[in-house]
């Protein structure tokens, strides 16, 4: 029996490419697998290099969190290369598997918990459903285009033979032996053992095949392909405008939704690559964008703004003209000194910095009302503090020691990392 059937015809829409997909499913095999074989599987059956494949699996599980479920269902659903049927499959008495029925139903389990965190849990927004569209898309593209490589074929079921005990009533004992092939008639009624015929002559040998050509780094390459460069320069040119907006007042665009989105289009390249050949070295900017996204995923570095540049600030208006509706920054420290304002109309202002320690100062006899939070840091606002990551922001109103009646001033001080300082002169 050969190992791969023969090449289907042109697939016709969507639900025949589904059923022939179905049909040759890729197997799992024994050697080359890492736990169970999925990624494995999926490259030896398309041609596609199994490192690609679990690059892109892991891209897709810190992306949006549905590479972990889809390797739970590639384990439940894809058959061993010796297995009958899939885990799945054996559970409901299809045929034989390697997964036992206990561990079928652990893996379902599995699959139905961490589908449903994927989905409610990701950290990017609604990135467990577009991990699994993109997962998704890339299996039907990759059997659109490859499907007839590498389609294993079918493992015959195994059947049992009833040992021969008999052929009727001709037989001298219980257990006679099971008749020899019927021989063809001899109108010479000839010995067979008699007959002198020439031997048959040898089998022509198959011609030997030629070595693979190498070269001094082994193995002789195709042309490179141009999905890495050109999937590099869409992630510059991705982070850039993403930048750029953020920038200019585009709140979704924070450091999060950046880096989701350049691992996102570093995750299409790596997809491309494996129908065109290439993109290995797209891997060493997954990784590190992933390493990045995680931590950004469990650091309370919510809100963090590039805007307002690099390096200390220090400001001290002296006019209501001079007073900033804000007071921005991406990295240093800012120190507000608003004690040499003079009283009159009420002050509104706020105070924005991604990292670094923010003091602002106020008037003896102000009445101010605050609002003060930092993701990862102390805070501490007339007497109300905290400390740690994510706490509660402190607000609330100080009108001073001498109460209600001072110079009106409304503050918002937020900062993603760092302390955050507010006192009296």
């Amino acid at each position: 029996m050969s190992g791969t059937s023969e090449k289907p015809g042109v697939l016709n829409g969507f639900e025949e490419t589904v059923k022939d997909f179905w049909a040759s499913r890729p197997r799992r095999p024994h050697a080359g697998r890492k736990v169970a074989g999925v990624a494995a599987a999926i490259g030896y059956r398309y041609g596609v290099d199994p490192v690609v494949v679990r690059i892109a699996l892991v891209v897709t599980t810190i992306f949006g969190g549905f590479g972990v479920p889809f390797y739970l269902l590639g384990w439940l659903f894809f058959p061993g290369e010796s297995d009958e049927v899939s885990g799945f499959e054996s559970l409901i008495g299809r045929g034989r598997s390697s997964v036992s029925p206990a561990f079928a139903v652990v893996l379902l389990v599995l699959t139905v918990v961490s589908t449903g965190g994927s989905i409610t849990g990701s950290w990017f927004d609604g990135g467990g459903l577009i991990s699994c569209a993109l997962i998704a898309a890339a299996l039907y593209l990759l059997h659109r285009s490859r499907g007839h490589l590498n389609r294993p074929a079918p493992v015959a079921a195994r059947t049992s033979y009833p040992a021969f005990t008999g052929n009727g009533a001709f037989t001298m004992t219980e257990t006679a032996e099971a008749p020899s092939p019927a021989r063809g008639w001899d109108p010479l009624a000839a010995d067979p053992a008699g007959w002198d015929l020439p031997d048959a002559p040898p089998a022509p040998e198959p011609p030997p095949m030629p070595p693979p050509r190498l070269s001094h780094h082994g193995l002789q390459r195709g042309p490179r392909s141009k999905v890495g460069s050109a999937t590099f320069a869409l992630a510059v040119v991705t982070a850039g405008g993403a930048v750029l907006a953020g920038l200019n007042g585009a709140a979704w665009f924070d450091a999060q939704h950046i880096v989701g989105l350049v691992l996102g289009v570093v995750g299409i390249g790596l997809v491309a690559g494996a129908f065109a050949g290439g993109g290995r070295g797209l891997i060493g900017l997954a990784v590190p964008l992933a390493i990045v996204g995680m931590v950004l995923t469990t650091a309370p570095f919510h809100d963090f703004d590039v805007r307002g540049g690099v390096g200390d600030i220090r400001e001290t208006p002296q006019a209501s003209t001079e007073v900033k509706p804000l007071y921005q920054h991406a990295a240093g420290d800012i120190r507000l000194d608003l004690t040499e304002l003079p009283e009159g109309a009420p002050y509104v202002t706020s105070v924005s910095n991604g990292a670094g320690n923010t003091t602002v100062i106020v008037p003896a006899n102000a009445d101010v009302t605050f609002d003060c939070r930092t993701g990862a840091g102390e805070a501490s606002c007339f007497g109300h503090s905290s400390d740690g990551v994510s706490q509660p922001s402190l607000s609330g109103t100080d009108n001073g020691p001498d109460g209600v009646g001072g110079q009106k001033i409304t503050l918002h001080v937020s900062n993603s990392v760092g302390d955050v300082e507010v006192r009296r002169d």
